[in-house]
């Protein structure tokens, strides 16, 4: 089937991107800050110095990494109608953002810091939403012990919403925790693993460093089945090289440092290749997510994750990088952003989030899964056969005439053709918010209408309870 995608990489390129990674990982190495992981490594034929908690992969061990991840596993969710099949087939499953630090209140407009509650009520909007296709615990709760907040954020969003969860972890115990909860949901240890729930990102610290708490939970996840997303966030000019190969170079190491470190944790663990990585602003030090040069970026790495045979997340979506709601930005920057969907990219994330992942709000969620729900239509899969090449037809026709008339048009152009919404047109205008009215009643109405299936109250207690548990251990 043909479909729309970029390739940035030529043949030659793609093998020298490769080379230089397996040339970083042999000869630089990777720090990993935990001598436990160490340890696993160093038994599993990797140099490892102890003193420097430099790590160091061979080749070998690289491709006995690559071959042993599995090609293709399924992303469960509590409603089997959600499970999301890696790799996709067909347009990439979007998720909200995730962990912004503040939210825009929906009755003043004013930003706040969110509780337990607002997620809840984020992971409900997002059930609700059909262009939504997996939820990320988009706030920071700060009701809770800031040790055990992504714990409490997987379980909230887990019991509020029927797609996958894909979550965040602070150390191993976060993991077991976790593990935990999405066992008590899923039926059991087995059934989590053969599901699994929800899902973890987990960030290694470009460049080339992997922290304790993260690496460690990495282990733990890869033992219990549950998918990790190595989310590399190389930041040319600061976290990378300033050229766009040396972070391409800079991410691939570290998605291949990752895989290492699962795969040898637990053959067969389920794995996602994952880069959201960008330039700086050279004016301001932050992340650019407008810069034009992520769409390569992201472009490149997605190349180079097909190459692995590797499900993966390259792509962003969201609207609006200012801090309000809205199609903020110029034509130019939403083309940046959106374009990385077509980068080969099973997964991407950022619908609802403002200023740079930073903040969100309940309208923003619902204007970037209404123009996600129409920019779909540029990833519809075409047949190219001997029936739809139509010569038949054209020989029918003939030389000079309409094909209008013909039958073979007014039975296949609603199957070949997509028409826009109208309604929606005025949603995609950009530099402007005046869809935001709109969306905003939308999401209220939403929140007050749409029902999630709940999770057995039972199933709930043991939940909660679990979780009290592990703030007194926290404390002790």
């Amino acid at each position: 089937m043909a479909r729309a995608r970029f390739q940035i990489l030529d043949r030659d390129e793609e093998e020298l991107v490769h080379a230089k990674s397996i040339e970083s990982l042999e000869n630089i190495g990777v720090l990993i800050r935990s001598s436990s992981v160490l340890g696993m490594l160093k038994e599993s034929g990797a140099e490892v110095d102890s003193r420097t908690g430099i790590a160091k992969f061979s080749e070998g061990m690289v491709n006995e990494a690559v071959e042993r991840a599995p090609k293709s596993f399924t992303l469960g969710a509590r409603e089997r109608k959600n499970d999301i099949a890696l790799p996709v087939d067909g347009f990439p499953k979007i998720s909200t953002d995730g962990l912004t630090l503040y939210m825009i209140d929906p009755k003043t407009g004013e930003r706040r810091n969110a509780k337990r509650k607002d997620l809840a009520d984020f992971a409900k909007l997002a059930d609700a939403l059909d262009p939504v296709e997996f939820f990320w615990p988009i706030v920071t709760a700060t009701d809770v012990m800031e040790a055990a907040h992504s714990s409490y954020e997987m379980w909230t969003s887990l019991i509020s919403c029927t797609k996958h969860i894909q979550g965040d972890v602070l150390s191993r115990e976060d993991a077991l925790t976790q593990i935990k909860l999405g066992a008590l949901v899923a039926g059991g240890d087995e059934e989590l693993r053969k599901r699994p729930l929800f899902s973890a990102v987990n960030c290694p610290i470009a460049p080339l460093s992997f922290e304790k708490g993260a690496v460690e939970a990495q282990v733990e996840f890869a033992k219990a089945g549950v998918p990790t997303l190595s989310m590399s966030m190389s930041l040319s000019g600061m976290s990378s090289p300033v050229t766009f190969a040396g972070t391409v170079v800079n991410a691939n190491t570290e998605n291949l440092a990752s895989l290492v470190i699962t795969q040898f944790a637990q053959p067969g663990a389920p794995h996602i290749f994952s880069s959201e990585s960008a330039p700086i602003d050279m004016l301001t030090g932050n992340m650019n997510y407008s810069a034009p040069e992520m769409l390569p970026i992201s472009a490149a790495l997605g190349q180079m994750s097909k190459r692995y045979d590797r499900p993966c997340m390259t792509g962003t979506w969201g609207m609006s990088g200012n801090t309000k709601p809205g199609m903020k930005g110029s034509f130019c920057e939403t083309v940046c952003t959106s374009y990385t969907m077509f980068c080969n990219t099973d997964l991407g994330t950022g619908m609802g989030g403002l200023d740079d992942a930073k903040g969100c709000a309940f309208e923003q969620l619902v204007i970037d899964a209404m123009v996600w729900d129409e920019f779909r239509a540029f990833f519809r899969q075409f047949k190219v056969d001997e029936e739809s090449c139509a010569l038949d037809v054209v020989k029918e026709v003939g030389q000079g005439n309409s094909f209008l008339t013909h039958p073979h048009t007014a039975k296949n152009f609603k199957k070949e053709l997509h028409f826009w919404d109208k309604n929606r047109l005025a949603w995609q205008a950009t530099l402007s918010d005046r869809m935001v009215p709109e969306a905003k009643e939308m999401a209220l109405k939403l929140l007050e209408q749409h029902v999630v299936t709940p999770v057995d109250p039972d199933i709930v207690k043991q939940g909660n309870v679990i979780l009290k548990e592990y703030e007194r251990s926290l404390i002790a």
